[in-house]
């Protein structure tokens, strides 16, 4: 019995066509699927797969307007390029390493080279419908999850040249999904960063970067810079950077156009490279990290052939700049030490200004260095005895040394909240943090509270982020609090610690809010947990109205087996998102400042409002009862 269970025949081999092979492993071509709350879920990967290939066409200098709709889950772009040749539509986006692309003539910098993200997206659609237009022809094509339905001839047209393309994501594959606007906003702006005359118009707003990443740092700093952006430009090179005044290093990084979100040899080359030529310039050995500190830069490179270290490209693993092997790290730093240093020299008054930041910025690390080390051999004895941190088993991918995407720090307030999730939770890649009542609201303090505030220093032992934030343990830190005021009050005070002093784990996406039911309403058939009071008003309609219903006041009123549904497969969690327009400092001064009088009027506006719409509902309440009466 044993051997025939294990039998190997030609029956047991299996040939995949491409769209099977997709839809049966979508990871190897989009990277995650999730649900639209993350910025690199497999939905903006698929917006970004077509719209990659508007770009290539408009670097080549073909069409300068990229028209784009997202609504309802629908997305429909529109480029104005020389459009797909009409006898190969079909296959462009349905055979695999079909594309234009392998001739490096056409395309020598492109920013898709693989022949495959088209077909991902149609494989992945439950509609995908394309069409060219060239010299007053169309040919067009429609598919359902990577299957021609329907496949009409060649006609005539007035439409301009360009390609159209429109799709709806496969419910059966991205669940319950959305789209968020700050994300393809993003997206679409660094695509104008780095194409600059380039105009995309999204549901209605433009989208255009005359000064390129000059514009993306000026419209991404939190306040105003300490110096003027310095703006360097070479053949295939392009840098920008300058000091603020928040924590941390933030940089934004570019290959052929691609956002490389988790950096990458050119970002590396990058933050060395500015080190060494500063304190070249200076003739002073300053610590690298001291000349960094504050640092808000972007860099963007343009690379033949360019090895990235997964299909979704978000990291570059190229060593070499051009095909004659020049080093990525000779290229920058060669680059930097005459465009930087000749700059710095022209501009002395910049340069007594990052000297003067580099000087404050060892002084302030001197004297953390002995807290330090308290902070550090507290929040180990902490960690020991007072089990604050139930850690998970995995952090790191098992082939290099990156972050699981899945692995989560819940942080909960109370022993009865982290009690049930602690349960319930899946212990190889979720972790808690328990809080011990309110922490310390910190806006306007130095970076001393981290150390000597228990919690907070606890907090950030637990993360892993004190020197580095690449060392970060968890890909997704969530607040999870009761939903009530204090809940509410404690996630402020959260927020308010990671935006004054780690932003950056709010900028890269990791920081998240816990949604949890308010309700539950069943019958003896069917349990609904309910959201919002329109989701209980809905399952009341649909189980009845003797249906048992039940208000959750705090987390740790459910019990661990409910909670799996929670922090499981289904699990919704809110972004915390920092719009183009925000200022950390303008927010955290309004929320969390003085009693200001802006903050007083927009309370007493808002109460108003709250008593006008309770008399509109008691005056209907009271019409309703006079009619039934």
């Amino acid at each position: 019995m044993q051997m025939a269970e294990n039998q190997y025949t030609e029956d047991n081999i299996r040939s995949l066509d491409w769209k099977e092979h997709i839809r049966l492993r979508p990871g190897m071509y989009i990277g995650k699927l999730g649900d639209g709350s993350s910025a690199d879920d497999g939905i903006y990967i698929l917006v970004k797969e077509v719209v990659d290939n508007c770009i290539d066409e408009f670097v080549m200098g073909n069409g300068k307007r990229v028209d784009i709709k997202i609504k309802d889950g629908k997305v429909i772009i529109r480029d104005y390029g020389r459009g797909i040749p009409l006898g190969k539509v079909v296959d462009v986006v349905s055979k695999i390493n079909t594309g234009g692309k392998y001739d490096s003539k056409a395309f020598k910098k492109s920013v898709g080279l693989n022949g495959v993200g088209s077909k991902a997206v149609n494989a992945l659609s439950s509609h995908f419908l394309v069409y060219s237009v060239r010299d007053g022809k169309k040919k067009s094509a429609s598919f359902v999850r990577g299957v021609l339905v329907d496949d009409p001839k060649i006609e005539n047209t007035d439409e301009q040249n360009g390609t159209y393309v429109e799709f709806i994501p496969d419910e059966t594959v991205f669940k319950k999904f959305a789209f968020k606007t700050p994300y393809l906003a993003k997206m679409m702006w660094n695509y104008c960063y780095l194409n600059r005359g380039l105009t995309i118009k999204m549901n209605g707003e433009k989208f255009f970067s005359k000064n390129g990443l000059k514009d993306l740092l000026e419209n991404n700093m939190d306040g105003d810079p300490l110096y003027p952006i310095i703006h360097l430009e070479g053949d295939d090179i392009e840098v920008a950077f300058t000091h603020g005044k928040t924590y941390g290093e933030d940089y934004y990084s570019f290959v052929n156009g691609q956002h490389t979100t988790q950096g990458g040899t050119h970002q590396s080359a990058y933050r060395e490279s500015i080190a060494k030529v500063i304190k070249d310039f200076y003739g002073k050995n300053y610590e690298a990290s001291d000349i960094r500190q504050s640092i808000v830069a972007s860099i963007a490179v343009k690379v033949m052939e360019p090895v990235f270290e997964s299909q979704t490209k978000t990291k570059l693993g190229s060593l070499e700049i051009e095909p004659d092997g020049k080093s990525m790290r000779a290229f920058i730093n060669d680059f930097l030490k005459e465009k930087l240093d000749n700059y710095l020299h022209r501009n002395p008054d910049v340069a007594e200004i990052i000297e003067r930041k580099i000087k404050q910025s060892e002084k302030e690390r001197k004297e953390l260095s002995g807290i330090r080390k308290i902070a550090r051999d507290r929040a180990k004895k902490a960690n020991l005895h007072n089990k604050k941190l139930r850690d998970c088993r995995v952090h790191y991918t098992d082939t290099k040394n990156e972050l699981h995407e899945n692995t989560t720090l819940f942080i909960t307030e109370g022993d009865s909240a982290s009690g049930s999730i602690t349960k319930s939770r899946d212990v190889k890649t979720q972790a808690v943090f328990s809080l011990k009542g309110k922490p310390l609201n910190s806006y306007g303090l130095t970076k001393k509270v981290v150390y000597e505030n228990e919690e907070f220093n606890l907090i950030q032992a637990a993360l892993n982020i004190e020197l580095d934030m690449d060392d970060l343990r968890y890909n997704k830190i969530v607040i999870a609090t009761d939903a009530d005021v204090d809940g509410m009050h404690i996630r402020l005070l959260l927020l308010t610690f990671f935006l004054q002093f780690f932003p950056d784990l709010i900028k890269r996406n990791h920081v998240y809010v816990l949604e949890t039911p308010l309700f539950r309403v069943r019958n003896k058939k069917k349990t609904i947990y309910c959201y919002s009071d329109q989701e209980r008003k809905d399952a009341i309609s649909e189980l009845g109205k003797n249906a048992e219903i039940t208000r959750f006041k705090g987390l740790g009123e459910i019990s661990p087996d409910e909670f799996k549904h929670f922090i499981g497969e289904d699990i919704r969690l809110e972004p915390v998102i920092l719009s183009k327009d925000s200022s950390i400092d303008e927010i955290l001064s309004y929320y969390m400042g003085k009693n200001t009088p802006a903050r007083q009027e927009f309370i007493i506006n808002n109460l108003r409002v709250e008593e006008e719409v309770s008399d509109e509902v008691e005056d209907e309440s009271s019409n309703k009862l006079e009619k039934a009466s």
